[in-house]
């Protein structure tokens, strides 16, 4: 097969801003890609490559001629070098969305009961950081919307003022009737977290992500062993894409549960391989977008609904598809808790009409 790869850069626009313990995002900047073939001439496959800037193994200064250097060899070969590709999960989440989008003739990258239109997957409502005033407003209207899990970005504001937010949720709200989840993004320093994890621990938090900077594994494993909430890795992964690597990790570190962005752990490949060396651990997992378009939103949920397959019932964070004022439009609809799927998986009405 010969294919032909045209690379667009555009930059979204957040409808607010998107805060984290890291930083603030107004904007956010993709490459996609849009992939034809000569031999298949009415079919297109696109695919979207975001890395999250400080972030990301790949966010390199010169990332679009590296990006056009990955793309050459694909077309120069006609399959994809995981090996090349490793370190730039970015790149190579991308690429392999864009070579099943068109394989597929269809957005629908999965033949699944997601895919089908038959079952939505549970997702979480996100509160993003801001003054007291904004993540109260925020957390309610996501109560009102429906939302059984709600994750909370912590680590910007005064720790008390975030232990008013969750017990303010605590008041109205059973454990059973909605589900906690808190992100500190590295924010804690080691010697404070577990102090910090005791008192979230009388709000019958679910799981905290990320509660020290990653790259502190003795620090890390000691606080999962002492914690008396269920802590997730997330940022802890990115970099790490060597299987015997990523086995010393979950060994070393012994987590509850592990957190997966395909634009940030090796794309649906490499995300697909630390669920499976978790579950041989009997660690868990959920996966999750990195503020993706709907491009890459889209391709992240039909993984999502492949890999663990029918009747979801673990939230995942896919309820990103509302954040650009800009963004991209393609088949999936929020209902309630649930990410759905409203493509024609027959034939690829939505990606020949983006406009790149």
């Amino acid at each position: 097969m010969t294919y032909k790869i045209n690379i667009t850069e555009r930059v979204l626009h957040f409808k607010q801003p998107a805060g984290t313990s890291r930083g603030t995002y107004t904007t956010r900047r993709s490459w996609f890609l849009r992939l034809t073939s000569d031999e298949q001439p009415g079919r297109v496959g696109i695919g979207e490559c975001a890395p999250l800037p400080n972030l990301s193994c790949d966010d390199i200064p010169d990332y679009a001629s590296v990006l056009r250097e990955m793309c050459d060899r694909f077309e120069a070969s006609g399959s994809i070098d995981y090996d090349l590709m490793r370190p730039y999960p970015s790149m190579l989440f991308g690429l392999e969305t864009a070579l099943m989008n068109h394989n597929a003739c269809s957005p629908m990258l999965f033949d699944t009961a997601f895919g089908r239109g038959e079952e939505g997957i549970p997702i979480n409502g996100l509160v993003w950081m801001g003054t007291f005033d904004e993540m109260f407003e925020r957390m309610e209207e996501k109560m009102r919307q429906g939302f059984c899990c709600i994750k909370l970005k912590i680590g910007a504001i005064d720790f008390d003022h975030e232990l008013e937010l969750i017990r303010h949720i605590r008041e109205s709200f059973t454990k059973e009737q909605i589900e906690l989840r808190v992100d500190a993004n590295g924010a804690f320093a080691p010697q404070e977290a577990l102090g910090k994890l005791e008192k979230l621990a009388c709000y019958d938090i679910h799981s905290i992500e990320q509660p020290v900077r990653q790259g502190q594994w003795e620090a890390m494993a000691q606080l999962c062993k002492e914690s008396p909430l269920a802590i997730a890795l997330d940022e802890e992964l990115i970099g790490v894409n060597e299987t015997k690597r990523k086995q010393e990790l979950l060994d070393v570190i012994r987590p509850a549960y592990i957190i997966l962005k395909p634009s940030l752990h090796g794309g649906m490949s490499g995300a697909e391989e630390w669920i499976r060396l978790a579950r041989e651990r009997g660690i868990g997992s959920w996966v999750t977008s990195a503020l993706e378009s709907n491009v890459g939103l889209n391709a992240i949920a039909h993984f999502t609904a492949h890999t663990y397959g029918s009747g979801i019932t673990m939230p995942q964070g896919l309820g990103t598809g509302m954040l650009f004022t800009d963004n991209i439009p393609m088949p999936l609809e929020i209902r309630g808790d649930k990410l759905w799927y409203m493509g024609n998986f027959e034939t690829n009405t939505v990606c020949p009409a983006i406009k790149l």
